[in-house]
């Protein structure tokens, strides 16, 4: 779905302009992100309906995507700048293959080492099983690591960085002093866990999650996506959608050279 964006009228001369206070000034909470090919996302959503004793709230198929940059909250002055940025981004990136290769808990850890003097079958499987569980706040699918993603991904951090002062990443100066990015491994949210009713279950009696997968798919675009937040999850929109390798001159007829979004 594409959002067109206006610019509000310049009020005559001589009339003054309605002064705007923070609860008049549009506000977008923006992210970059990797869409996904349809039937890739059909084939996760059948995924998620293979547990359905665990407490979580699944994403809607619609929603699926791999979120590139995350900028929070941006005033309308400053999208123009932002396309501006990742359009030449993308056109400096050629599209590249992802893959797809398991579904497990989030955020991921190593699992902890039996110490040097156990030997490993005497190793407690119980107390590994608890530390699995310890920062489990999701259930994602991961990807294999790709250099291209990498560099995609880092490139537009650094554009960001620099066209868009608010951006709310702390170690900013390590991103704009880095070269090229390293290998990402891409993940993707299929649902958030209900922590309170999944710490409730006993960590031998929660479901395994470990499915080994293989799904793979060209990468030919990025989106510029906001999110609005509604009490059963929020909604995405494609902003803008973004060919990698391929240069646009006129930026002028992207609906970002406006600055407001159409109720």
């Amino acid at each position: 779905m594409k959002i067109n964006l206006h610019l509000s009228p310049s009020p005559p001369l001589g009339v003054r302009r309605k002064r705007q206070t923070s609860s008049t000034i549009m506000r977008h909470r923006i992210f970059i992100a990797i869409n996904l090919p349809e039937d890739i996302k059909k084939q996760l959503s059948i995924y998620q309906s293979k547990w359905p004793e665990l407490p979580c709230r699944w994403t809607r198929k619609e929603n699926l995507h791999i979120t590139l940059v995350f900028l929070g909250y941006v005033k309308d002055e400053e999208l123009p700048e932002i396309l501006k940025a990742v359009k030449e981004t993308a056109s400096r990136n050629q599209p590249f293959k992802l893959t797809l290769k398991r579904i497990t808990y989030g955020p991921s850890e190593k699992p902890p080492r039996p110490p040097k003097f156990l030997d490993k079958i005497s190793y407690d499987e119980p107390r590994a099983q608890v530390q699995k569980f310890r920062r489990a706040r999701m259930v994602w699918a991961e990807g294999e690591k790709s250099q291209e993603l990498g560099n995609l991904q880092i490139g537009l951090e650094k554009a960001v960085l620099e066209s868009f002062t608010s951006y709310p990443r702390l170690n900013f100066k390590e991103t704009l002093a880095g070269g090229s990015g390293r290998p990402y491994a891409p993940h993707i949210n299929l649902g958030r866990l209900k922590i309170w009713e999944f710490k409730a279950i006993e960590p031998e009696e929660r479901p395994e999650i470990e499915e080994s997968i293989s799904l793979s798919f060209e990468v030919n675009s990025i989106e510029i996506m906001e999110s609005r937040l509604k009490p059963k999850g929020p909604d995405y929109f494609v902003l803008e959608s973004l060919l990698l390798g391929v240069e646009e001159d006129k930026l002028s007829s992207s609906p970002f050279a406006a600055a407001r979004v159409k109720k």
